[in-house]
C-alpha cells in the first residue's frame, strides 16, 4: 500500500467499500476521465498527454511536476475509486495515451516494426517509442507478423514447450526471497515436492515471453491452451463441463451471475465465481460464459451486461433446468459436487510432461 492511499482507504472502509483489483469497470473508467479533466481545469495544464506523459515535454516538465505536487495529483487521480492510486494512474495512462489508438498498421509501419525488432529484440518499450505506439500494441502486432503460426490441434512437442515456457516465466517472476526458499526446500527434499500458490499459475504471466519460447504459436493460442491444460491438471483429469455436470455448471453460473447483480463484466470477481463450477482457473469460467451468451442470447453484442444476464436467467435457465431434469431420470446419472478450490498445488502435478497429449477441448461433448 502506498502512503497516499491510507486516507482514501480508511474512508472506503468506513463506507463498507472493498478495495478492488483486476479489470476496471465502465463506471471506474468514467470516474478516471472525470478526475483527469478536473485536474486539468484546476491546474491549467493543457492536456492529458502533458499531465500523464510529462517526460515527453522536457521543457515544461519542471513546471508540470510542481503543479502535480502542489495540487496533490496522487490523491486527485484516485478520487472516488477504491483502488491504489498507482493502479488508477497506470489505467489513466493507458486510456489517454495518444499512441494507443493509432489504428491499423500500414505496410510501412509493419516493415519498420520488423526492422526495429531485428535490432532491439523484444524490448517492446523501446520499439513502441520509436514507432509512436504503445509497447503492448507493438508486441501484439509482432506476434501476428513474425512468422507462420501453426493452427489446429497442438502436437506433443509444442505442448511440452508450452508447459516448460510457462514454468520458466513463472519462476523468473519470483522474488529472490521466494527463490531462496525454493532452493532450501529442494535441498531438504531432493525429490522436489515443491508447491506453488494457485494464483501464480494464471496471474501475471507474460504471454509474449511464453510465445517467444514456444515459437510455433501466438500468445493467444498459448494462453488458451494453457487454460485447457491447467484446468485438466487442477481437476486431476476430470471433465467439469461434460454431460449432466455441464448442464449443472451452466445453471450454477447463470444463478451466481444473477445474484451478484453488477452493471459491468469487469466488476465480476471471476476467481470467486469459479468456485461455482469447481477447482478451475478464472479464465476457464470466462471462456464458458462467453460461449454461453454467444450460444443462448440473440444479438448479445447489442445488449448491456445486465440485459444479457436477465435474458439468461429468465429465458435460458428454465430450459437448462428442464433439460437437466430429463437427463437425471436416466438410471445411474448423478451430478458431482463442485470441488472446493485448492490454494496450493505441487509443482510436479502441474508442470509434469509425462503425458503431454492434452488435445482439443472436448469437455462439452455429450453436454447437450
Amino acid at each position: 500500500m502506498y502512503r497516499d492511499d491510507l486516507g482514501r482507504f480508511k474512508e472506503f472502509k468506513a463506507q463498507g467499500v472493498a478495495i478492488r483489483f483486476g479489470k476496471f469497470s465502465v463506471k471506474e473508467n468514467k470516474q478516471i476521465e472525470k478526475n483527469v479533466q478536473e485536474f486539468l481545469s484546476l491546474t491549467g495544464i493543457e492536456n492529458a498527454d502533458k499531465l500523464l506523459y510529462t517526460d515527453r515535454y522536457p521543457e515544461e516538465k519542471s513546471a508540470i511536476t510542481e503543479l502535480k505536487r502542489k495540487h496533490a495529483f496522487r490523491l486527485h487521480i484516485g478520487k472516488g475509486i477504491a483502488r491504489p492510486w498507482k493502479l488508477v494512474y497506470y489505467r489513466a495512462k493507458k486510456m489517454f495515451d495518444v499512441n494507443n489508438y493509432k489504428g491499423r498498421y500500414s505496410q510501412g509501419d509493419t516493415e519498420k516494426l520488423k526492422a526495429y525488432h531485428s535490432l532491439h529484440g523484444n524490448d517492446w518499450k523501446k520499439i513502441g517509442a520509436m514507432v509512436a505506439r504503445s509497447s503492448l500494441s507493438v508486441a501484439l502486432k509482432f506476434s501476428q507478423i513474425s512468422s507462420q503460426r501453426n493452427h489446429g490441434a497442438w502436437n506433443k512437442t509444442e505442448t511440452r514447450r508450452l508447459i516448460k515456457a510457462v514454468e520458466e516465466v513463472i519462476l523468473k517472476k519470483m522474488s529472490p526471497q521466494e527463490m531462496e526458499e525454493m532452493d532450501s526446500q529442494l535441498q531438504e527434499n531432493p525429490e522436489g515436492r515443491l508447491s506453488i500458490v494457485r494464483e501464480r499459475l494464471y496471474k501475471g504471466i507474460s504471454w509474449v515471453e511464453v510465445e517467444a519460447k514456444v515459437e510455433t504459436r501466438n500468445w493467444m493460442q498459448c494462453k488458451s491452451k494453457w487454460t485447457e491444460i491447467l484446468t485438466k491438471r487442477m481437476t486431476n483429469g476430470g471433465f467439469v463441463y461434460r454431460g449432466v455436470n455441464a448442464l449443472q455448471a451452466k445453471i450454477n453460473l447463470i444463478e451466481r451471475l444473477y445474484e451478484i447483480n453488477v452493471e459491468d463484466a469487469n466488476e465480476i470477481d471471476w476467481e470467486d465465481l469459479a468456485s461455482a463450477i469447481g477447482d478451475v482457473p478464472p479464465s476457464y469460467v470466462q471462456t464458458k460464459f462467453y460461449k454461453l451468451k454467444a450460444a443462448c442470447v440473440p444479438f448479445w453484442q447489442r445488449k448491456t451486461f445486465p440485459e444479457i444476464i436477465d435474458y439468461l436467467y429468465e429465458t435460458s435457465l428454465p430450459l437448462l433446468k428442464e433439460k437437466l431434469e430429463k437427463k437425471m431420470k436416466r438410471k445411474g446419472t448423478r451430478i458431482q459436487t463442485p470441488t472446493a478450490p485448492k490454494q496450493v498445488f505441487l509443482f510436479r502435478d502441474i508442470f509434469h510432461c509425462e503425458d503431454d497429449s492434452e488435445g482439443e477441448d472436448i469437455e462439452e461433448q455429450s453436454a447437450e
